[in-house]
């Protein structure tokens, strides 16, 4: 089976699962209760939403440029890594997680800069979302630990968490063991092949990409966008919930809560966090009083706000990308 095959196949089965989430929550709601609820909405607080997190995408490109032109002795445009990320970003609604190299190989057509250095800066990024991600959860547990131990309860068994891990700890960590042995045995024997010295090289420039967190000038100016994203990411959700009536009376600390909900949900391998970021919202709501419909309209309209937002902003990105293309083949 070839590779375009077995990604097609991936892309196909990805998106029927992601639709058939979607086809299930909403199934039982009235088109026209949507419709109402579209129209109750408060077109300036949501547009709002939109503007910010359209800054929000702006102040991530400023804050990947930061570590791509470290140790790089050309200057680097953060208009065009911002093309490059919603690029990324439209890339990702169709096959989850290629965006992430479909950004790396945008700006590497742009400057002469290593595929595997420019990965190494997306990990590094995404791994320092990662950590304030679990942030913004402690921050909600200190908030709304109730909700949170309530959750707990419901979707978590004590006594068979603890008999699992009792039972397949230590054949993880052997199986885990020989995998890097295995990985290691294989490099051992195949050291003077030309694969390897590939992957040599992708490493090193890997590695060179996480390095650059230390070796930054801006050291302030990017740990201060991190939080800001954050904050944005907030104000984003809040502004929704106070233009539509059914979620107005949410205080600022049930919001982040829902935030972090929605976070998680966005992580499963689907397109955009399609089916599962609904879910995961709808369910969080129902422990405020908002019903399930209402909850799953609020988490419709939020997504719905981001997933054209990417789609416009990215549209645009491929018509650039496009024309730089033709510009360097022409000369």
């Amino acid at each position: 089976m070839s590779k375009n095959i077995k990604q097609g196949i991936q892309v196909t089965v990805s998106l029927l699962i992601a639709v058939f989430i979607f086809y299930y929550l909403y199934r039982d709601i009235d088109k026209d209760t949507i419709l109402s609820a579209l129209r109750n909405t408060d077109l300036l607080l949501l547009t709002s939403s939109v503007l910010v997190g359209i800054l929000g995408y702006w102040l991530r490109a400023w804050r990947w440029k930061i570590l791509i032109e470290t140790g790089e002795k050309i200057p680097v445009s953060t208009s065009n890594v911002f093309w490059a990320l919603m690029f990324g970003y439209l890339m990702n609604l169709l096959i989850p997680r290629a965006g992430e190299l479909a950004r790396c190989g945008a700006v590497n057509k742009t400057y002469p800069i290593k595929i595997g250095k420019l990965f190494g800066t997306v990990v590094l990024e995404r791994s320092i979302d990662m950590v304030f991600m679990f942030l913004m959860i402690a921050l909600a547990f200190l908030f709304q630990g109730g909700i949170f131990l309530e959750i707990f309860g419901l979707l978590v068994s004590v006594p068979a968490l603890t008999a699992f891990m009792n039972n397949y700890f230590s054949i993880g960590l052997v199986i885990m063991a020989g995998g890097v042995g295995l990985v290691y045995l294989t490099f051992r024997r195949y050291r003077h092949s030309g694969w390897v010295g590939k992957v040599r090289q992708f490493l090193r420039q890997f590695v060179s990409g996480l390095e650059t967190v230390f070796q930054m000038k801006k050291q302030f100016g990017f740990w201060a966008v991190s939080v800001l994203i954050w904050i944005i990411y907030f104000f984003m959700m809040y502004w929704i919930a106070q233009a539509i009536p059914s979620t107005s009376s949410l205080s600022a600390s049930s919001v982040l809560m829902v935030l972090v909900m929605g976070s998680i949900g966005m992580v499963a391998p689907v397109q955009g966090g399609i089916g599962t970021f609904h879910a995961m919202v709808a369910f969080i709501l129902l422990f405020y009083g908002i019903s399930e419909e209402q909850g799953k309209i609020f988490a419709m309209i939020v997504h719905a706000s981001q997933m054209l937002t990417i789609m416009a902003l990215g549209g645009l990105s491929l018509l650039l990308l496009a024309s730089k293309k033709e510009s360097n083949l022409q000369h």
